[in-house]
């Protein structure tokens, strides 16, 4: 253990964590899969076999035994090359890291006697936040004596509502309600539009990569290197509206 204070002396290196795997298996017998080429679909099940078995037919396959679980009665193993079962892994945890976002509820305050500039600073705003996935509060506050105009807070929300932008991409999650002394209502980002616009940006990198393919064969004279297409995207992708756990309130301050 190092003594002392301080930062410790020498370059930083970052240590890789490896799996358990063929001869560093002791366990008697394991539960043998292979998983698919493309790493997309259902394991090939080779069921329990002896550990001594198992080794032989990854020397035969010219892949490694890797053991990915041992929580149950028989310890799980996978027989798979251990850079393609690393490459697997960091995709996974990447896939599952970027849909594990919990959707953010944003709230835009605003008095029902705002004027037209700061009107549309929050509408943007609200578009912003829509664009990004998240729910928008929409809250119009009244004080006092200002109470006795709620009905102009319910038409407040519905200019606010009428932007082109925010009829594309929002729609309200029911009507608005009274709350304590003002009027809110929750916006809700629509779905189409974002796989719509999703849908876009993949079309628009395959036509990069199109062009940038032809572009070297051009100045390879037809030899040019060739450039990868995009990668396809994984057939699972978790919905927007399955990530409502977890919300955070987010409160935009911008009473006036």
């Amino acid at each position: 253990m190092r003594k002392g204070g301080g930062k410790p002396k020498g370059p930083f290196r970052t240590v890789e964590v490896r799996p358990t795997m063929n001869s560093e298996i002791k366990h008697p017998e394991v539960r043998v899969s292979i998983p698919p080429s493309t790493g997309v679909g259902k394991d090939e099940v080779l069921g329990v076999l002896p550990t001594a078995s198992a080794l032989k037919k990854a020397q035969e396959m010219k892949v490694d035994l890797i053991l990915v679980s041992e929580s149950g009665d028989i310890p799980v193993c996978k027989l798979v090359e251990y850079t393609k079962w690393r490459y697997m892994q960091e995709k996974k945890a990447k896939t599952l890291k970027k849909n594990s976002k919990s959707t953010e509820v944003k709230e835009i305050k605003m008095s029902y006697k705002i004027d037209v500039g700061d009107l549309k600073v929050r509408q943007k705003n609200c578009f912003k936040f829509l664009r990004a996935g998240n729910r928008v509060k929409l809250n119009v506050q009244f004080k006092g004596r200002e109470q006795s105009h709620m009905d102009l807070g319910y038409d407040l929300l519905d200019r606010f509502m009428s932007a082109p932008e925010l009829e594309e991409w929002g729609s309200m999650e029911g009507k608005p309600k009274k709350e304590g002394r003002g009027i809110s209502v929750m916006v809700a980002v629509r779905q189409e539009r974002i796989k719509r616009e999703r849908e876009e940006e993949k079309a628009k990198e395959r036509k990069r990569k199109k062009e940038e393919k032809m572009r070297a064969e051009t100045e390879g004279g037809g030899g040019g290197e060739e450039i990868k297409m995009v990668e396809e995207e994984e057939e699972e992708e978790i919905d927007v509206t399955k990530e409502t756990g977890g919300e955070k309130d987010q409160v935009l301050n911008e009473l006036f």
